[in-house]
């Protein structure tokens, strides 16, 4: 069968501290395909210095809090334990099959893949019979020793923005069928499995809704048996999203991407916790979809042409955009939206640092990857239990063509023995 790469891109991501390049607007990607095999999926120097924490990795637990009597267990620690997972920041790579992973030696913990569009030609029909394809793609990714995440982003199958479909009981139907479908597929598993839910949907819903107010703008959400006292709304559809999942699939772990496209952290959490975000088992928070090379080169493609300059992230951390504001912003995030939920980093960008702007298709310049695996601690002590690599889109860096970097680099992170969780 052929291989499927699924590009996605979540364009609702990071931002942070008022920084002008950090409302990183991306133009969602993701493609639609069939027969998929088992290992298909979807489908950066400045080093950073200083740092909240003053950079660097260390080795061994730090989850535990508290003191006195029994010591609870920190959400970061609890979630990797049930994931199977050592107590560090966990790596995991998306857009990249497990065959050019083996070629690299590269053992990511997680392994991630998308799930898109509805109805004719969207990811049930990938593989026989329907829904296969998560059954598929999570057993080859256990059989790698990661543990399987799915991106479900179906959302856009009316196209980017159009939210049409939300209010209409047969277009939602189908929605909902393959949700289930999907949790299903992943009961069945009998494992954990992390779960991304509807990359930037929320922006748009937040952005299109009456006041930016997600429990007045209408959707078809009752008519599930598993959410029939919910309301018809889209704050009820993220509320939807938990109570199925908890019902179907109870070990399925569940996280909610907010989109910074326009409000403050608490703004964004107040308008999430509506929807349930808050009930759910993490963080999604988007780094960017983008290397940044590729807003910067004189000929940009297509999947390229938004978001506003400098588009390079400061590794000093002392201009705009940097990786402080952005952590600062998810930081604010979670403290507004309460439970005290662990971070997952999603959809980093895979490019090599350069001091020269641009670079060429799937080679241009970003320091994401270079400054997030020198610089771990720094995200372990944000509450934060994974981070996820990959190519946001077809002209983005990869493995395959960033020079060995990402090889590199996360195994000197693994060799140092890890970031801590907090």
């Amino acid at each position: 069968m052929t291989s499927l790469l699924l590009f996605g891109c979540g364009g609702g991501g990071g931002g942070g501290g008022g920084g002008a390049g950090l409302a990183l607007v991306g133009s969602p990607t993701g493609q639609s395909g069939s027969g998929a095999s088992s290992n298909a999926g979807p489908s950066s120097g400045g080093q950073g210095t200083g740092g909240a924490s003053g950079g660097g990795d260390v080795q061994g637990g730090g989850g535990i809090q508290g003191g006195g009597g029994t010591a609870p267990v920190a959400a970061t620690v609890a979630l990797a334990s049930r994931l199977g997972k050592p107590a560090r920041v966990l790596l995991g790579l998306g857009a990249t099959s497990i065959d050019d992973m083996k070629s690299q030696d590269i053992q990511p913990d997680i392994v991630e893949r998308y799930l898109v569009g509805v109805g004719p030609g969207s990811w049930p029909t990938w593989n026989s019979p329907d829904g296969a394809y998560v059954t598929f793609t999570a057993q080859a990714a256990q059989a790698y020793g990661a543990v399987p995440m799915f991106t479900l982003y179906q959302m856009t199958a009316n196209g980017e923005g159009n939210l049409s479909g939300i209010s209409d009981k047969t277009f939602m139907d189908k929605y909902w069928g393959q949700v289930r479908l999907m949790y299903q597929r992943i009961a069945e598993l009998g494992t954990p499995v992390l779960i991304n839910l509807e990359p930037d949907f929320w922006g748009f819903a937040a952005s299109q809704a009456p006041g930016r107010d997600l429990t007045k703008m209408a959707a078809a959400v009752s008519g599930q048996p598993e959410c029939s006292t919910l309301p018809n709304t889209v704050a009820g559809l993220g509320q939807c999203f938990v109570q199925m999942g908890r019902k179907v699939a109870p070990k399925a772990l569940l996280g909610f991407p907010p989109a910074f496209w326009n409000g403050t952290p608490a703004e964004i959490a107040a308008q999430m916790r509506t929807a349930g975000a808050n009930q759910a088992d993490f963080i999604v928070a988007q780094t960017s979809d983008r290397d940044a090379g590729c807003r910067e080169a004189a000929s940009r493609p297509a999947e390229c042409q938004n978001g506003s300059a400098p588009f390079y992230w400061d590794a000093s951390n002392k201009t705009s955009p940097n990786f402080h504001d952005s952590q600062k912003q998810y930081s604010d995030y979670r403290a507004a939206l309460g439970n005290g939920l662990p971070i997952l980093w999603w959809q980093t960008p895979m490019g090599v640092p350069s001091d020269t702007p641009g670079g060429t298709d799937q080679h241009y310049r970003d320091n994401h990857v270079d400054y997030m695996l020198r610089n771990t601690q720094e995200y372990g002590d944000m509450q934060t239990f994974a981070i996820i690599f990959s190519a946001g889109g077809s002209h983005q860096t990869s493995i395959a063509t960033d020079g060995g970097q990402f090889a590199r680099l996360s195994a000197q992170y693994l060799a140092r023995g890890g970031a801590a969780l907090k």
